[in-house]
């Protein structure tokens, strides 16, 4: 049985890389050939029937691909388009769910609302899929940003409302007791996600070999999402936050080598894990084929249920995109509206003395009291908190400048509502509601067809959306730019460090100090978001480079 089961493994792992070489030549999406392939192989007669358990894929591949995914999502876009990404990941789940809950109870006869809200919360999240196929296409990278962030997020929301409403089926409903249980499960895991991330940081950059680096990364995801399980969180938004939390710092800590190498790694775990999760889907087709007709539901009425379902998602979806990009605009506009101003306080804050001189007379003037003349104080005596005020007014004033540069109108709208594909979460999930759920059967395989009816559909037809609406691509003139004046700033800081050596009578300086300093600005530099973060990482990958090839030249011959 092992030797069976080792057997199968292998054969899924050469199947999924064989299909990610063809679909690269066709122009198909891999997973969309993956689910075909499961659900051709999976009726064949001699096949046997597959059946996965859901929480391999709830708690042994999400988090690592979440976690995988939040490690190379620049964290300055995360903080910019929080607020759709919160609306679509925590709002537009709860409502879908809660419409699809009522849709269930009109056309299941004697299903209950909670019952329906549970298959709605099903069918709610999006899968990260989207995120890769839209890519290829290049999208807005704003537009890739939010359903990048959305897909990070959604997973845990659903979850947390599938439980409660599996809940209330027996005691009832309670809107302070799902409020509640969401709350904690955010927060508790967001702790977990950033001591785990921060932990993940300071043992790895004492570690000195790439190879045990890596195999550290691996443990990660797991190391926060299991503790914040057990303590009723979600252990994904922890994967996720300790994912952001070390693509944040790896730059900072991480030498290039382990970093490469981590990148390399984890590349190849997302084809597998994605690649598996889609092939098993197809292989799934069957058995669930069969536990349908076993209950004597009708075929034909079934598709037709799950057709409706998915229509309403993708109508309930355009229904909250439509005003999330109202509120986004006048958001922008009120940007536009304050530039000039923020734009007088960087030019002040360039000169540190004037700056510090303003801050203080603002402070004098406001001050009240205690508190007031204690502030003032600070004022005068910390040059680094005066540092930071600057930080913080280049960084507005770069916010400012993004939304107004990379503005989101109904095209882009119209992807972002077509881009929220379903797929593997929602079958997983599906095959988590227990077993005296009624009509059990019938809700896992609506939750089959809405997954894979989309993934079909909306996967298979993306590019023609894309194309009829034609929506904002990337500024490949601005990127050029960005990319020209990282590379002058750089250049400025190699001849600075050169003239203050001279300037103390020491010779060249060691190349490996100037990439050194010339990291620390560049990360300065993103940080605060004036340039756009694909420029950032290609002028890193450059430094990069140049420090490997250094310290392979450096490295003793028996080292090699």
């Amino acid at each position: 049985m092992e030797q069976q089961t080792l057997t199968l493994v292998v054969l899924a792992v050469v199947a999924i890389a064989l299909v990610s070489m063809v679909s690269n030549r066709l122009g198909v999406a891999a997973p969309l050939l993956l689910l075909a392939v499961g659900g051709v192989v999976g009726l064949l007669p001699f096949v046997p029937a597959v059946e996965v358990e859901p929480e391999w894929i709830l708690a042994g591949v999400l988090p690592p691909l979440l976690y995988s995914a939040a490690v190379s999502m620049p964290a300055i876009e995360f903080r910019r388009e929080l607020r759709a990404i919160s609306g679509l990941s925590v709002v537009l789940v709860l409502a879908s769910a809660l419409v699809l809950g009522w849709f269930f109870t009109l056309v299941v006869p004697g299903l209950s609302f909670a019952w329906g809200v549970a298959l709605g919360a099903i069918m709610s999240p999006t899968d990260a899929v989207a995120t890769s196929i839209v890519k290829r296409f290049g999208i807005s990278p704003r537009v890739v940003a939010i359903l990048e962030g959305e897909g990070l997020l959604n997973d845990a929301t659903a979850l947390v409302l599938l439980r409660a409403s599996v809940a209330a089926a027996a005691t009832g409903w309670s809107v302070g007791g799902i409020a509640r249980d969401f709350a904690v499960a955010v927060v508790v895991a967001a702790a977990i996600g950033v001591v785990v991330g921060r932990v993940n940081l300071w043992l790895r950059a004492r570690t000195l070999q790439a190879p045990v680096n890596t195999a550290l990364s691996l443990a990660v995801p797991f190391t926060a999402a299991l503790p914040a399980e057990h303590l009723g969180a979600s252990g994904l938004v922890a994967a996720v936050v300790a994912g952001l939390v070390t693509g944040t710092g790896a730059p900072r800590v991480l030498s290039p080598q382990h970093r490469l190498s981590d990148a390399e790694v984890w590349r190849t775990v997302e084809v597998l894990l994605e690649g598996a999760i889609f092939l098993v889907m197809g292989l799934e087709l069957f058995g669930l084929l069969v536990d349908l007709d076993e209950d004597d539901h009708h075929l034909g009425r079934t598709v037709a249920i799950a057709a409706a379902a998915l229509a309403i998602v993708l109508l309930v979806r355009a229904a909250f995109v439509a005003p999330l990009l109202l509120a986004l605009s006048r958001r922008a506009r009120r940007g536009a509206a304050v530039r000039d101003r923020v734009d007088r306080m960087r030019e002040l804050a360039e000169d540190p003395d004037r700056f510090a001189a303003a801050l203080t007379a603002r402070a004098e003037k406001h001050a009240r009291g205690r508190r007031g003349a204690s502030r003032v104080e600070r004022l005068r005596l910390e040059p680094e908190r005066i540092e930071r005020i600057g930080v913080r007014v280049r960084r507005r004033l770069a916010d400012i400048d993004y939304l107004i540069a990379e503005p989101l109108g109904p095209r882009e709208g119209a992807v972002v509502v077509w881009a929220g594909l379903r797929g593997a979460v929602t079958l997983a999930a599906a095959q988590t509601l227990p077993a005296d759920a009624p009509d059990r059967s019938l809700l896992v395989f609506l939750g089959f067809l809405v997954a894979a009816g989309s993934l079909v559909g909306q996967g298979a037809t993306i590019g023609w959306v894309v194309r009829r609406v034609r929506p904002a691509g990337v500024d490949q003139a601005a990127l050029d730019r960005d990319r020209r004046q990282l590379v002058e700033v750089l250049r400025a800081t190699a001849e600075r460090l050169q003239r203050d050596a001279e300037a103390d009578g020491a010779g060249p300086v060691d190349r490996a100090d100037v990439i050194d300093a010339q990291r620390g600005v560049l990360l300065d530099l993103a940080r605060e978001g004036a340039f756009a973060s694909s420029a950032v990482r290609d002028v890193m990958a450059v430094l990069d480079a140049d420090q490997i090839s250094i310290e392979l030249r450096r490295r003793p011959v028996e080292d090699v």
